[in-house]
């Protein structure tokens, strides 16, 4: 299944039309990291995080695994972990995956930029939950938690979450 996002904020997979968010500066062609843009592109879907303290394991057939406290993930281009889960504490500049805001509550890695990662093409790009108060992402795709676990019950293996390139929208 594609899950197909279009760049005025709606992504349709499984015969639903949901209403998501996309990076602050909008869907771009040629992602750089911190450009604050979502990727156009298709990327498959590679795992779930939750955290387990705040939600329960969502119900995919995705391979799903628990965040703990010291997770984080390497949004240092100059770094060899770049792009990639850590520990923290961890020497180079990274994401806290235990968020205080909900945000990563429960979070789908997608296959952005990790095949290996080239250094400045952006990191850290993820399926997550949405800001409740409307901000948008710094660079992901964010639904509201309901949506995201409801539509996570049909996603497999092999499905692709779709960003559309400008020329292909309405």
């Amino acid at each position: 299944m594609d899950l197909v996002v279009h760049r005025d904020g709606w992504l349709e997979a499984g015969g639903r039309r949901l209403k998501c968010r996309l990076g602050r500066s909008g869907v771009v062609a040629d992602k750089r990291e911190g450009d604050g843009g979502t990727p156009v592109g298709a990327w498959p879907l590679r795992a779930v995080l939750y955290r387990p303290d705040r939600v329960a394991r969502p119900q995919t057939a995705l391979p799903v695994r628990a965040l703990t406290g010291d997770d984080g993930w390497c949004d240092d281009p100059s770094h060899a972990d770049y792009n990639r889960p850590v520990q923290l504490p961890h020497p180079a500049s990274c994401e806290k995956m235990w968020r205080e805001d909900g945000l990563y509550d429960v979070v789908v890695v997608i296959g952005h930029n990790d095949a290996p990662p080239v250094p400045g093409l952006g990191s850290a790009i993820f399926l997550h939950v949405a800001d409740p108060g409307g901000k948008p992402t710094e660079g992901c795709v964010a639904l509201a938690l309901a949506d995201l676990t409801d539509l996570l019950g049909d996603c497999r293996p092999g499905d692709r979450l779709v960003v559309l390139p400008l020329s292909e929208q309405g």
